[in-house]
């Protein structure tokens, strides 16, 4: 039975053999075409023109739109409530202008200076005019200037707008202006 075993399993070798006989190759394809790439194939394109450019408007945050009264650069204070230093909403959108403009032109520093009103002791009106103008420096950073940039101090009630002891007049030191490069 071995014979038999070893007989039919030759057998099915030379079948499998027989049948994997090669394909006769085929015919080779055709390469891809090739670009002609000689100098003179290389055409040169037509010289360009140069046209100036001029400016339609000017740039909102340019230079000159710091002292435009018609841009939102030129106001430059932002006024807090009584004994408070939180900016207030009304605020947000000329902070904005200005941190813009900051984050346009880094080269530009910004002092920061709080100011108080005459009420409150003057150490006590310093502290608030720091609290002031590192409020006004968290919201310009927040909205896009540098560190680098900007620079808070306190000026108390040593720099006041009006000087008459009534609420009107208070209001108008409660504030913290804004002063650009050269300008301090």
């Amino acid at each position: 039975m071995n014979t038999r075993l070893a007989l039919s399993a030759s057998l099915i070798t030379l079948a499998l053999l027989a049948g994997c006989s090669s394909q006769p190759a085929a015919p080779e394809q055709a390469g891809a075409a090739v670009e002609e790439r000689s100098p003179s194939a290389v055409a040169s394109p037509a010289p360009a023109t140069v046209t100036p450019v001029t400016a339609s408007q000017p740039d909102p945050y340019g230079l000159a739109a710091l002292k435009d009264p018609k841009s939102p650069l030129s106001k430059r204070s932002i006024y807090f409530d009584y004994d408070s230093y939180v900016v207030k909403d009304e605020y947000q959108a000329l902070l904005a202008e200005h941190a813009k403009f900051l984050a346009k032109n880094s080269q530009m520093k910004m002092l920061i200076q709080g100011n108080a009103d005459e009420r409150g002791s003057r150490e006590y009106n310093l502290a608030l005019g720091q609290k002031r103008a590192e409020a006004i420096k968290k919201a310009l950073l927040l909205l896009g200037a540098k560190e680098e940039q900007l620079e808070s101090v306190s000026l108390g009630e040593e720099k006041p707008v009006c000087s008459e002891s009534n609420e009107s007049c208070w209001a108008q030191n409660r504030r913290g202006d804004l002063l650009y490069s050269g300008e301090f």
